[in-house]
């Protein structure tokens, strides 16, 4: 019998039951790749168990975009197992995943065991575990294998001081990757300084490949459309890979035809293109179509093979064994207690704007219009202009941190979490980054075009055709001048507002950033 929605799953996957399996294997959302699980689970073929929740689709209100591509991708990975050979079975539940497990394990012989993978996402894991802990003979928990750095090796090192910066060192040892001998290649560890270039104007951009929905894909459009019709975000421009074999003609076409610009131009703002040279890689990792390691690898030997430049090869692998890694240590060294952090101690809820893209700020509309249309903003647009506009506006940094599970289509508690709350918005006070990461209009007009056709002068410091990162940032400096002070890298732009601008330019600043601020609408919030 066909299910809702499932019916492309169910006429290709025959039904399986669950009394004729001793061991079966339950596969999450985001470990979609079986080259990431134990060995024996390709050798002896056990039952591989498929789930979709009703419970967790509701946690929160995903873009659209993510909800499909989340069971899509899904759907397909069963189907691809089934082809090969694998026992499968597809279960959906009104409950969460635990209510699933514990429905199924109830239909399997007395002696039968369902092994799991440690879930990347805290709430999941401890359900999860809760179930297995009830009944410690038929549930048994595997390692995550979708990471390359174990957590227990470092989380005791996450603390004030301890940066990044030395992780990916010793993560550059462990692999070899662009090490010559104990060195690295090129003499520097780190490239960044060649990569803030800004788009000439001249320069052709590579087209990304795009791929049309497929039966299943339009099957899942459907049932979002149905069951979730004011979810955040839209899905009519989906074209997301859905299978590893379309995945890694992303990778393929990435290497070949961007990653060699990538890192000159990573920074880079362009009108009208959020994509640029950039991976798109970032939400196939997340649910384990590409696995970190063969990105990194495939990236060393295009740099051997004289393809990409040193910094290119450098800056996508900082970003995966480095900050990727480092930020899932710092998850799971400080769960669950630094969802509360808010250092700065800001409460407002966040302004309209991220949920309309309604604004006359050319900067914002651009960074939000591909966060609406596809989950999707560039690392500047989600740093540097999302990020840096909710920190000066004195934005809760929770709202923000609940908007950017919401809204992006590779976002797990586990990787925007940190990049939110301990990165963008200085929200732990200074444990992950050694800065709050704020600045005025001109970092933005510097990196692109998008001043050009704005309705506000990023030239003007003050009044009402200013940028209003202009005074802002200054507001800000005043504001949070103790931790300024406190930061050795930024503590001089607490002396600058001192001492170079002129009492009148600083009521200027009060004034205007008072009246922004009182304009600026708060009201909407996401349909649950």
């Amino acid at each position: 019998m066909t299910r809702p929605y499932l019916t492309e799953i169910d006429r290709k996957i025959p039904e399986t039951k669950l009394s004729g399996f001793t061991a079966a294997v339950f596969i999450l959302h985001d470990q979609l790749n079986l080259d990431a699980w134990p060995g024996w689970v390709k050798n002896e073929k056990p039952l591989l168990i498929f789930m979709e929740s009703g419970e967790k689709g509701m946690e929160i209100p995903h873009h659209k975009t993510k909800a499909v591509y989340v069971l899509s991708s899904m759907r397909h990975f069963a189907l691809e197992c089934h082809r090969q050979g694998y026992p499968v079975f597809y279960h959906s539940t009104k409950g969460h995943f635990d209510d699933g497990l514990a429905e199924l394990i109830n239909q399997m012989p007395a002696e039968g065991v369902i092994w799991f993978m440690t879930p990347s996402e805290w709430d999941t894991r401890e359900r999860i575990r809760a179930t297995s802990e009830k009944n410690p003979s038929r549930f048994k928990e595997i390692p995550n294998g979708f990471f390359m750095a174990d957590p227990e090796q470092w989380k005791a090192k996450i603390k004030p001081g301890y940066r990044m910066e030395f992780f990916y060192r010793e993560m550059r040892r462990q692999t070899g990757y662009l090490m010559s001998g104990e060195e690295p290649a090129g003499g520097s560890w780190n490239y960044d300084e060649q990569n803030r270039e800004k788009l000439p104007q001249e320069i052709v951009l590579p087209k990304i490949e795009k791929f049309a929905p497929d039966p299943i894909t339009r099957e899942v459009m459907e049932m979002v459309d149905e069951y979730f019709p004011e979810a955040f975000g839209r899905m009519d421009h989906f074209s997301c890979a859905v299978t590893r074999k379309q995945a890694l003609k992303v990778l393929d076409q990435f290497i070949r035809e961007r990653l060699d610009l990538f890192g000159p131009y990573e920074d880079a703002l362009l009108a009208g293109n959020s994509e640029l040279f950039h991976s798109q890689l970032s939400v196939y990792l997340n649910n384990g179509l590409l696995l970190p390691h063969e990105v990194c690898e495939r990236a060393v030997k295009a740099w051997e093979e004289e393809k990409v430049r040193l910094n290119s090869a450098e800056g996508l692998i900082r970003q995966i064994i480095g900050w990727r890694e480092f930020i899932r240590i710092y998850y799971e060294a400080m769960m669950p207690g630094i969802r509360d952090a808010n250092h700065f101690g800001f409460t407002e809820t966040l302004p309209d704007l991220y949920w309309t893209g309604d604004t006359e700020m050319n900067c914002l509309r651009e960074s939000l219009q591909p966060v609406l249309n596809q989950g999707y903003a560039h690392h500047i647009q989600r740093l540097m202009i999302l990020s840096n506009f909710s920190n000066l506006t004195e934005t809760d940094p929770r709202e923000l941190n609940r908007w950017f599970w919401i809204a992006f289509t590779d976002a797990y508690e586990w990787v925007e979490l940190p990049n939110v709350l301990g990165m963008s918005t200085y929200a732990d006070g200074g444990i992950l980054a050694s800065k709050p990461y704020v600045s005025g209009g001109n970092y933005i007009h510097k990196m692109g075009d998008y001043c050009k056709q704005c309705r506000y002068d990023v030239n003007k410091k003050t009044g009402p055709d200013a940028c209003p990162f202009n005074y802002l940032y200054w507001n800000f400096v005043d504001k949070q001048r103790e931790t300024f002070n406190q930061s050795g890298r930024v503590h001089f732009m607490v002396n600058m507002y001192d001492n170079r601008k002129s009492e009148e330019e600083k009521k200027a600043i009060r004034a205007s950033s008072e009246i922004f601020l009182k304009e600026l609408k708060r009201e909407t919030q996401p349909k649950s």
